[in-house]
Parts: structure tokens; sequence; C-alpha cells
């Protein structure tokens, strides 16, 4: 697979660490999570349930603030930036649920980011509209609502959704659980492309095998510490398959 040279990392996490406290225990679902990534790659993160990949997927989301160390965005730590605006400019998730609104169109949807950055609404239509064919969907789309479209289509509109936002970080958790094996492979290939294509950063939360398959990178969540993986190691992929 070709690879583009490196720069700057975009996203780095530095000896990552959270713990959920409650007044009866505490839980170390993250320890020492090191890695840096770069625009133009796709990076997959695996593990069994409960082993902390959708917590470290939180923090670089700016969901939540590390209990120690640091995940750093362009150089700054996320506890020094405004993490709406974080959330908003520069980080976007997917999620497997999909998590359109349900009483607003396909193309409302697409449009909502827009308008939380000061688009106006027509505006923020025409980029809605042009978003919604940049991932390969029809101009009819636009006009349903969520539960008039397919789960593959759901997806669709979802990532539409987040590169509208402008973000260069797009987060994705378990972007192809809800679907079946040909709408899956249609989701990993455009998120293949905005990776290599149109230098986005794509890290994903998965048990798919087609996406270990094609990321640059896979990484491996075990016990709350993050571990590189070898991307040819069938006899852990096959594993993925108990997770």
């Amino acid at each position: 697979m070709d690879q583009k040279p490196f720069t700057e990392p975009i996203l780095q996490l530095d000896k990552v660490s959270f713990q959920y406290r409650n007044n009866y225990q505490s839980v170390d679902a993250v320890k020492e999570a090191s890695a840096d990534f770069y625009e133009g790659r796709m990076v997959a993160i695996i593990g069994k349930s409960g082993s902390g990949k959708s917590t470290l997927l939180s923090l670089m989301a700016g969901l939540a603030l590390p209990t120690s160390g640091q995940v750093i965005y362009r150089g700054t730590p996320t506890d020094e930036v405004n993490l709406d605006k974080y959330r908003r400019e520069n980080v976007t998730v997917v999620y497997q649920n999909f998590n359109l609104f349900p009483l607003m169109t396909c193309l409302e949807n697409v449009c909502f980011p827009l308008e939380l950055l000061g688009k106006s609404p027509k505006e923020a239509a025409v980029i809605a509209r042009q978003e919604i064919a940049h991932v390969n969907l029809p101009e009819t789309v636009c006009k349903r609502f969520p539960n008039m479209i397919s789960g593959g289509e759901k997806q669709r509109v979802a990532i539409a959704r987040a590169l509208a936002s402008g973000a260069k970080i797009i987060l994705a958790d378990e972007p192809t659980g809800n679907l079946d094996v040909a709408n899956g492979e249609k989701i990993v290939d455009l998120l293949w492309h905005l990776a290599h294509d149109e230098n986005y950063l794509v890290i994903v939360v998965t048990h798919d095998l087609g996406i270990t398959k094609m990321a640059d990178e896979v990484l491996q969540m075990t016990d709350g510490y993050l571990l590189p993986m070898d991307p040819e190691s069938q006899l852990d992929r096959r594993s993925l398959a108990f997770f």
C-alpha cells in the first residue's frame, strides 16, 4: 500500500490514562496510551469489549479529558483548548447507530453542523447537498427522513454530516456494525478514500476484518493498554470473531 510522507502528527496520545470513579470503586479504563496519528492515513483500533477502546475514542473526540497524560491536537493539549470549539471544528465522530436526528430530513441533518458554525440556512444547504453527493448518494435522499432510507444510506448521511463540519479528523465507532457485508465494504472503501485521496485522518474502532485489512496501521487495546499489532497477523484477526 502506498504511504504518504509523514509530516507532523495531527493528533498525539502522550501517556494517556483515564479512570472511572464513583463512591465505591475506580476502574482504570485506559492506561498510559501513547501514539502518533497523521493525516492521510486510516488507523484501526481493535480490542475485546471492555478493553477501553471506546473510552479512548471519547478522549480523542474531546468528550472527556484524560485523568493523566495528554491528548494533543496540532501541538496543543486538549486540556488547553476550548473543547466545544474543538468538537465543532477539528474532530467529528461517526457512530454505529448513525445518530441521525429522526425528525430532520437527511439534508437538514447534514446542515446541522454547518449552522452551528454560523452558516446561513441557504449557504448550509448548498454545502450539505455537495457533501451528500460527495458520499455518492442521489439528490433524492435530501428530502427523505432517516427512517425512509437503508442502513448503508444512513451511514453515508452520517459521514456527509461529518465532512460538512470541516474537521480533518474522523473518528468512527464501529461504523459497519449495523450493516450487511456489501454495505459495510462500501463504507470501508469510502473511509479509505477519504484518508488517502483527501488527506483526512480516519481512526476506526472496529471488529470489522475488512477495515483491519485496509488500515495503514492496526492498534490493539488490551486491558486498557494500547499496543501495536502486526497488520499481517492472521491469527490475531481470526480472534476478532470472538470479541
